[in-house]
């Protein structure tokens, strides 16, 4: 399954161009690829500072010092180009975008990709999603933007890139949540890969976002961002209360033969464990492709404020608390390894989401031609510092290099 958002990709000059009769070169070679990152700075009042310089930064590549060749000021949406790299050409964008409104030469929109995990979030919810959605739209979206909305689901939602507002809104209307509740995980049936197909269905949705990352990778010289709407991922979710006689008073504490079994460890699951390295592989390639689109991840938890959860759902209360740790762990993984943040363990969904419009609005792009010239290392780490006291700065902590032309495929699909 591959969302492209209607985008066509434009002939590129370099393309038709016939190779010389050399051995083949990498498809990446340092000095060529201008490497660029979004970079949020602010004082310790929380105030975003404008008035850095390019020698007021200082870029590390693997802790080696690069040279700032472009330096670009966006301050409430107008862009103030303050370096060019060298050389460089007014050059197509690369792919076909929606024919713009009248704007300012100087005004830069944002791109906005609002992913519906409709697969991790229950029924119940779906209320709540809708709203969600409507307030995203109200609150985040401005004159401008693009904004394109796309589930993971059975909601089927698939709104491509496009400046129609109204567009977005009409789009909740389709959202219908179709996860798991707890006493269902419990009744379905065991296999080697954990319950059901809860593995499966994390699978799907991460295979979804991945593939409509790689097309938010072809739109240059706009601030990205995701809105990823989910509850989390555990691929192995209530392992304990399934293997337990008690599921809702006793849980993990209530069958004493599990502690004969290993007494250093009487929690060691080696299933869990294999899953939980699955997860982190999964939410690591994501959070790859997302630095590589240089598009932040901002997470939102729909169930808000979590509580306890009623007894007739099965759950012991230690491994719901244990569940909703791990799931949210999840969500804000994926925001801090791409330089946003997550939407969690809150009910004011407004606010956070005015918080996410500042950091969207005002910012510094970056842009280095990176001095490493080893094209095998993939994943490069990035650091960010300011030379100023008491102002912080956020920004990505990585970017991963693509070497023949094709994003990573992310591990295949099971299929039953």
């Amino acid at each position: 399954m591959r969302f492209g958002f209607a985008l066509c990709l434009l002939p590129c000059a370099f393309l038709g161009a016939q190779a010389p009769a050399t051995p083949p070169q990498p498809t990446f070679r340092a000095g060529v690829t201008l490497v660029t990152t979004d970079v949020i700075a602010r004082d310790d009042r929380g105030q975003f500072v404008s008035d850095l310089t390019k020698d007021s930064f200082t870029v590390l590549e693997d802790g080696q010092p690069q040279t700032i060749q472009s330096f670009i000021l966006v301050q409430g949406g107008r862009t103030f180009n303050l370096l060019a790299p060298p050389s460089a050409t007014a050059a197509p964008e690369g792919i076909i975008l929606p024919q713009a409104r009248p704007r300012t030469s100087d005004t830069g929109g944002r791109v906005f990709l609002i992913l519906v995990d409709d697969l991790h979030f229950e029924p119940e919810l779906t209320p709540h999603v809708r709203k969600l959605i409507q307030t995203i739209t109200d609150t985040l979206l401005h004159e401008g933007d693009l904004a394109a909305v796309v589930s993971t689901g059975p909601s089927f939602i698939e709104v491509g890139l496009t400046y129609d507002r109204k567009l977005v809104a009409e789009a909740a209307n389709k959202v219908r949540g179709s996860g798991y509740l707890p006493s269902e995980i419990f009744k379905l049936m065991e296999n080697s890969q954990g319950p059901g197909d809860v593995r499966n269905k994390a699978q799907m949705a991460f295979h979804t976002a991945y593939n409509i990352l790689a097309d938010l990778e072809k739109v240059p010289n706009r601030r990205k961002a995701v809105i990823y709407i989910s509850t989390g991922y555990d691929f192995d979710p209530f392992a304990e209360g399934r293997n337990s006689r008690d599921r809702v008073m006793g849980g993990r504490f209530s069958d004493p033969m599990r502690l004969l079994i290993d007494e250093d460890n009487p929690y060691f699951s080696m299933g869990r464990v294999t899953a939980d390295i699955d997860l982190y592989r999964l939410t690591r390639e994501l959070t790859l492709s997302a630095n590589r689109a240089n598009a932040s991840i901002y997470t939102i938890d729909p169930r808000g404020l979590a509580g306890t959860l009623d007894a007739g759902q099965y759950v012991d209360q230690s491994e719901w608390r244990t569940y909703i740790q791990k799931t949210t762990s999840t969500l804000k993984y994926l925001s801090e390894e791409t330089g946003g943040f997550a939407i969690v363990d809150t009910n004011d969904f407004a606010a956070a989401l005015k918080r996410v419009d500042a950091e969207t609005s005002d910012y510094y792009v970056l842009g280095f031609y990176s001095s490493n010239p080893d094209p095998a290392r993939r994943t490069r780490m990035l650091e960010v510092k300011v030379d100023r006291p008491n102002v912080s700065v956020a920004a990505r902590r990585a970017y991963s290099l693509r070497t023949d032309g094709k994003p990573p495929a992310p591990l295949p699909l099971k299929k039953k």
